[in-house]
């Protein structure tokens, strides 16, 4: 095995559904025993919105528990929708219960995050008095950040985005730092004059800090930052090294410190039942995706290709090519769901994976769809039927009445639909000899009369009309169809 391999690290996939606000998380355990907890909160365009998720992290030796930030398609804070701070409780429930099932205390953890990350974990760390706290550039001013840079965020978070509301947010972070009984803990604060969010979030807000025996701000001053995204780069050896101290319980300050305490043959039992119980993926909850469209092994020019099936108890069902997300159609009521790319497949064979999502969050099981793509094929645009031809009454023909019958030939399959001034009167079918008529079930009065003959095919494409145009001499009766399918003639 090589060194590359062996730093290759099981992550778990999990839904936390039984707070007010279903979380998704992501979790894998410690190295050799570690008895630690690291809490990851996501930075600003984080992928998938998944913070510190792309192997970063990998040489940790603590367990890591990842929360991702997304709820309606926006970030929260962690914090609140609609100014509901349920959102909150959710958040600290799940870390509550990933650390009880780890037999840990809040003294084994630590709370890691950058930018709004960095704000959630000095949120959660100082409030709910975990031990550790590593925050890269946070924001204070939550209200005021998102109004200007995030309106979808502001949405989520306010509802309507008001002056009070934005005020309240900005307060929020200043407040728990304010009123926080946690001042033993071991807080470390990276920042740079260099990042354009200094001024306003970090450097007014240091003072609030007195008071905190570990408190310690690393302040870089280096003209090779450049942007907010950059001041965490430019530390992220540091962040690494802190934080793979205080995974080993040393803190960066004088005096007397422990270090080890890794227990590799400890019982998992707790937090295997955890992660067995609140995966993502529960393939007896609900049926994985069923597909109709492509045909499985199916031919199809590359332009032509569609995607229909049925996917019941899912929203969405979430579709993926090699590794790669496709798309997310949602899913109806009555179960179906169809996606028509507007892109042209290219020629092979393509293997799509997909699965289906419900309101909770939870995944179904897999399901595989291949099909063969051909090259493009030239899209015509479908040509309507042509117009029925008309045997009888011919034009301009005079009857004796007072019945009329209606006989003609159109092309096989179409239906025939009578229609006078824009009202259905009648509609009959194609015999398998292409031949069709209709008798209508009244009498015709004296007059002149004309009516407009259209073939209508499977699809719904309509023909141009033919015209019949006949005159009713001698008739006594009067005009009153039996049977009107669409709306009464007016005549």
């Amino acid at each position: 095995m090589s060194d590359a391999d062996a730093n290759v690290r099981r992550v778990f996939s999990g839904v936390e559904a039984s707070g007010a606000h279903p979380l998704e998380y992501r979790f894998t355990h410690a190295k050799n025993g570690n008895r630690h907890l690291v809490v990851v909160f996501a930075n600003l365009n984080a992928p998938g919105e998944w913070g510190w998720a792309n192997g970063v992290l990998d040489k940790t030796r603590a367990n890591i528990l990842w929360i991702r930030d997304q709820f309606d398609g926006h970030n929260s804070y962690y914090l609140c929708k609609n100014m509901d701070f349920s959102l909150e409780q959710s958040v600290i429930g799940l870390i509550s219960r990933v650390m009880n099932a780890l037999e840990l205390t809040p003294d084994q953890c630590t709370m890691y995050g950058s930018s709004k990350g960095g704000t959630a974990a000095l949120h959660f760390g100082l409030r709910y008095g975990f031990r550790n706290i590593v925050a890269s550039v946070p924001q204070f001013r939550i209200g005021s950040f998102v109004r200007e840079s995030m309106p979808g965020s502001a949405r989520l978070m306010m509802g309507e985005v008001t002056e009070e509301k934005v005020q309240f947010l900005d307060s929020v972070l200043a407040d728990t730092v304010r009123t926080s009984t946690n001042r033993d803990a071991n807080i470390y604060l990276i920042s740079s004059p260099q990042d354009e969010q200094y001024a306003r979030h970090v450097e007014p807000y240091l003072g609030l800090f007195q008071g905190f025996a570990n408190f310690n701000f690393v302040y870089n001053d280096s003209p090779l930052i450049a942007g907010h995204g950059k001041v965490t780069l430019r530390n992220l050896p540091t962040m690494m090294g802190l934080l793979n101290l205080l995974v080993d319980g040393i803190t960066p300050r004088f005096g007397v410190v422990s270090n080890g305490g890794e227990q590799p043959g400890r019982d998992t039992s707790a937090i295997d039942a955890y992660l067995k119980a609140t995966s993502q993926i529960q393939a007896e909850a609900f049926p994985a995706p069923v597909v109709t469209l492509p045909a499985a092994r199916q031919e199809i020019p590359g332009n032509q290709v569609r995607f229909a099936g049925r996917a019941p108890g899912a929203v969405r069902v979430s579709m993926w090519e090699n590794g790669k997300y496709l798309t997310s159609p949602p899913v109806e009521p009555d179960g179906s769901w169809s996606w028509e790319p507007e892109k042209t497949w290219s020629p092979g064979r393509h293997v799509i994976r997909l699965f289906a999502v419900d309101a909770r969050k939870f995944h179904s099981e897999r399901t595989e769809i291949v099909f063969t793509a051909l090259p493009p094929a030239e899209v015509r645009a479908p040509r309507p039927p042509a117009a029925p031809i008309l045997t009888a009454p011919v034009p301009h023909q005079q009857l004796q009445g007072p019945t009329v019958l209606f006989t003609g030939y159109a092309d096989p399959g179409t239906r025939i639909v009578l229609r006078m001034e824009g009202s259905v009167l009648g509609t009959t079918t194609t015999g398998p000899d292409s031949s069709w008529f209709w008798e209508p079930d009244w009498t015709w009065p004296e007059g002149h009369h004309t009516l407009d003959c259209l073939a209508v095919d499977p699809a719904g494409l309509e023909s141009a009309a033919t015209q019949a145009a006949f005159t009713v001499a001698g008739a006594p009766g009067s005009f009153a169809p039996a049977h009107t399918p669409h709306a009464q003639p007016r005549y």
